[in-house]
């Protein structure tokens, strides 16, 4: 199950790795694609500029986008378990969520920007590409004391030092794979909204950095504190964009085919952080190939729940049922010396609700 789930997220990175006019190529090819970062080059011919580019010199980052992106949907799966839509990777149905301006599809595009630049930036702290490393802090101002320090205004020296995240370079090859040209026409506005969420993501991990530090002394003492920059953790950018997500802004296109205006009255425009969306989601209630629901049918839910893990919102009014299961799992685990853990099988009996 471990290796068919992350083959379809790899066919997820590369739908939305490719320009609109690729993505029909990789579809033909069949998912889920099961590639490594050379042959994804070699079979994108249609690929051009920065992306060609990287393909031949760099394919080390390919590698890491592709992690990125499998971070991003594992992420995006976390965040839409409770939901009807549950960020599927299902490639019959996934394909037209992709191919509609929603708000689903803004969380898809924001949350996979996010998961490259995460991954590129993690991969150059760690030493795993030549390009990159630790972040430069040579021309940065002195880091600022927490609020929260005790020691602040004690005379304590701070510098910059350790290995801080180089989130610029993760940046800008997560805008490099992400942001291909897209077809002109009649797609310019959804251009624009596609561009706009991959932003989004990508600031929800760079405008969230967190200061880490080290103290330097004598017997435990604080004379010197050394601090460096460190990403949020994904789960930290998972919810930041989950909220984004729910207060999504409806836009639509300007006259002039470049803008975007927000729709409704005395609505300010989004910010850059802000998700944006032009279609209202279906109801994801029932199973229906055109709009890419799979349906709530079968799914489980919470009988005592009020929220949106709830039977009442997750089935859809339909109703749902009891059901119980019967599985072993290891219980009474003991340590031996030297280093043996060995564990009874109990039968576990669980109690379901099942959506009609």
């Amino acid at each position: 199950m471990t290796v068919r789930l992350s083959r379809i997220q790899l066919a997820l990175f590369f739908i939305l790795l490719c320009p609109v006019n690729i993505i029909g190529l990789w579809w033909a090819v069949g998912s889920p694609l099961v590639m490594d970062p050379n042959s994804i080059c070699r079979k994108a011919k249609r690929l051009a500029g920065k992306q060609a580019e990287l393909c031949q010199t760099q394919p080390e980052i390919v590698s890491e986008v592709a992690k990125g992106a499998r971070l991003g949907v594992r992420e995006c799966q976390y965040q839409f378990r409770y939901r009807r839509w549950n960020c599927t990777s299902h490639n019959k149905y996934f394909g037209k969520i992709l191919q509609q301006d929603i708000r689903e599809t803004a969380f898809v595009y924001a949350i996979t920007a996010a998961g490259v630049t995460h991954a590129v930036t993690q991969a150059c702290s760690m030493g795993d590409l030549l390009q990159c490393g630790c972040e430069a802090t040579r021309n940065r101002a002195p880091p600022r004391p927490p609020s929260s320090s005790s020691s602040s205004g004690d005379g304590v020296k701070w510098e910059w030092g350790g290995c801080g995240d180089d989130v610029e370079f993760g940046y800008e090859k997560s805008k490099q794979f992400m942001d291909a040209k897209r077809r002109r026409g009649k797609s310019d506005i959804r251009t624009l909204i596609d561009l706009h969420n991959n932003e989004a993501g990508r600031l929800a991990v760079k405008l969230y950095m967190r200061t880490e530090c080290k103290c330097h002394g004598l017997s435990g003492s604080c004379t010197l504190r050394t601090c460096w920059k460190k990403m949020p953790h994904f789960r930290e950018v998972g919810d930041r964009l989950l909220e984004r997500f729910n207060g999504a802004s409806k836009v639509m296109g300007g006259n002039d085919g470049k803008t975007l205006i927000p729709v409704g009255q005395n609505i300010k425009p989004p910010d850059k952080q802000d998700l944006i969306y032009s279609d209202e989601s279906p109801d994801f209630c029932l199973a229906n190939r055109k709009t890419g629901s799979l349906g709530t049918r079968g799914r489980m839910c919470n009988s005592t729940a009020m929220d949106i893990s709830g039977c009442d919102l997750l089935c859809c009014e339909r109703g749902y049922r009891e059901e119980t299961v019967v599985f072993e799992e290891n219980c009474l685990c003991r340590f031996h010396w030297c280093c043996v853990v060995q564990c009874k099988k109990c039968l576990v009996r669980k109690e379901l609700s099942l959506c009609h």
